[in-house]
């Protein structure tokens, strides 16, 4: 059975033709200032605009205002709302209240006890994603290419869809997924030759693997 896909930080029209081609599930656009992948709201929307429909559009916030979710919101179309700051449960009701898309939320994970705290969500959120903990210092909560220990995952149940997130590659995914039981799974610098440049080969080989697990 092929893994369920998600290609996140696209910003280039390339990327997208080739995610697109090789059929990635989902596609991320950032809106967060500090990550190298982040996309301003015109340049969102020429992207967003050549998404077919069945290839849901998420947009990536991070601790988002009411405000700039309505500023994106406004002119952009998306499909669902990725949570990636600390927002709170509380938080997330909220948001998916107002502006009635469906929410994956992101997850920090260093130990075990971040895995169980994904529960507190299951009620809430659409799908939680699990992604390494940030180093000390970083400027942004993911796309550090870092990964945590998959082992952690290996056979835990949760009432929502999860994906798997945090340091993946074309070479260790197959691992990854052995290793957490994951059937759905989120790439970002993994598929990149630098920060915020995406490598049209590196996503091909992903989703190519991704399509023979």
């Amino acid at each position: 059975m092929a893994l369920f896909t998600k290609i996140c930080g696209i910003n280039d029209p390339v990327a997208l033709e080739t995610a697109l081609e090789f059929e990635a599930d989902m596609l991320g656009f950032v809106f967060f200032p500090p990550s190298p992948r982040n996309l301003g709201i015109e340049a969102a929307v020429t992207l967003l605009n050549e998404v077919p429909s069945g290839t849901d559009r998420v947009g990536l916030f991070v601790d988002p205002s009411n405000d700039q979710l309505d500023a994106v919101l406004g002119k952009a179309r998306l499909d669902l709302l990725q949570l990636h700051g600390d927002e709170t449960p509380e938080r997330c009701r909220a948001i998916t209240i107002y502006f009635g898309l469906p929410l994956i939320k992101a997850i920090k994970v260093s130990g075990p006890e971040d895995i169980e705290r994904a529960r507190e969500y299951e009620d809430i959120v659409d799908w939680l994603l699990f992604d390494a903990s940030p180093p000390k210092g970083a400027t942004r909560p993911g796309g550090n290419g870092l990964a945590f220990d998959w082992d952690m995952l290996k056979g835990k149940s949760f009432k929502r869809p999860w994906l798997l997130s945090g340091g993946l590659t074309p070479e260790n995914l197959a691992e990854a997924v052995r290793r957490s039981g994951a059937t759905a799974v989120d790439v970002s610098s993994g598929v990149e030759s630098a920060p915020g440049r995406k490598d049209p080969a590196k996503i091909r080989a992903f989703l190519d693997t991704a399509f023979s697990l």
